[in-house]
Formats: structure tokens, sequence, C-alpha cells
């Protein structure tokens, strides 16, 4: 998948996807959303959204969108994982909403990348992409800073390394929803872009990512 082709279905996506959150409620309930995290969200995901382990990602700072759209997955089917469809069974729409707020408003934690040999392969992939196997540039869809695009791509900068590369894997294998009867087209756009790239610069970009700021 080429840049230009890339940008293009980012565009479609944000028009998409902003269908989905238009009968959404003008204000979140963050005293709710709060509660709901401290109940069942904490243990994976941190009251403040910062992961204490690796396995789970860190939400504080995704853009809110995109947090609910996930939940909204999940209970929906489209991205299968027991666990978290076990979370969302009992949240309605305005609570997915709400903590998609709740999460975006945490100020995200710095983290360092620890193998300097992956970090520069990885900052080769994040900027240029490699044209031989048709991998484009991270930046073009998560942002130079790896800040991404409400609503379509998360923030990778400060997420833990091992879950990046476990979900560059579940794309490359078609696990998050890419085909289940083509309904997240984040997946299916992240599974083309997964496709072409090694198991060395899944690991590279998923490094590099953890460091940014």
């Amino acid at each position: 998948m080429t840049r230009s082709q890339l940008l293009a279905a980012a565009a479609f996506l944000v028009g998409g996807t902003s269908l989905v959150f238009a009968q959404a409620p003008a204000q979140p309930d963050l005293d709710k959303a709060k509660q709901i995290v401290s109940q069942i969200c904490v243990a994976c995901h941190g009251a403040d959204g910062a992961s204490p382990t690796s396995a789970n990602p860190s939400l504080a700072g995704l853009p809110a969108d995109y947090i609910t759209l996930q939940l909204a997955h999940f209970k929906a089917g489209i991205r299968v994982n027991p666990v978290m469809q076990g979370m969302v069974a009992t949240l309605n729409d305005a609570d997915m909403r709400s903590l998609g707020v709740y999460f975006s408003r945490q100020k995200p934690k710095a983290m360092e990348a620890k193998d300097a040999a992956l970090v520069r392969s990885g900052q080769a992939l994040w900027r240029a992409g490699d044209a031989a196997n048709g991998t484009p540039a991270c930046s073009a869809c998560h942002g130079p800073n790896g800040a991404g695009i409400p609503k379509s791509y998360p923030r990778l900068a400060g997420q833990w390394a091992d879950y990046t590369y476990a979900q560059l894997k579940a794309f490359k294998g078609g696990e998050r929803g890419a085909d289940a009867g083509g309904k997240d087209q984040t997946g299916r756009i992240m599974a083309a872009v997964a496709r072409g790239m090694s198991d060395a610069q899944m690991k590279a970009v998923a490094e590099y990512a953890q460091g940014l700021r």
C-alpha cells in the first residue's frame, strides 16, 4: 500500500467513523467513567491509563473516539478478546464514550526505548517505510512523534513495545477484525501494512515507538 493510498484510506475512515458518534451525548459522564475504571479497568490499564504490564496497552492520551470505537468493536465481536468482551458486556454507548474521554484526558507517561540497534532500524521504517516490501512510513498515519490521528489511528508514542509488536502480529495474521466480514476498516488497512513487514521490522518499529514522546 502506497503512502497516497494510506492517506486516502485514512480520510475515508475519519469520515466513516464520524457517523458512529453522530448521536453521542454532548457531555460525557466522567464521574461514572472514573467509577467504572476503578471497578473494571484498573487492574489491566491502571487508574490513570498507564498499564502496569507490557501485555496490556496504556490508554492515557489515546484519542477519545478511538478508545470508544475499540470498546464498541469488542462488544460487537469485531475485535475478539474473551477478557475484554467480558469487561464491556455491561457497558452502554454512553459509558463507552465517557471512558474514551476519561482516558484521553489522562497524561501519558514517557517511556524509554532499550535496544539502540532496534531503534535505529525502527526510526528508518517510521520515517520512510520500506519500498522493497511495500511498507509505508508509520508516520503517515501515526504522526512524526507518534501522536496518531483522532478517531482512526492511535497514539503509539510511549506504548509498550511488547504490546505494539503483538498487535502488529495480530494484524498480519488477520486476528484483529481485518478479515471479519470487512467490518473493521482500521484493521483492514493495518493488515495490509503489516502483511509485508518482517518479524524483525515489527519489533524495530515497536521499540522505536515506545521511546517516542
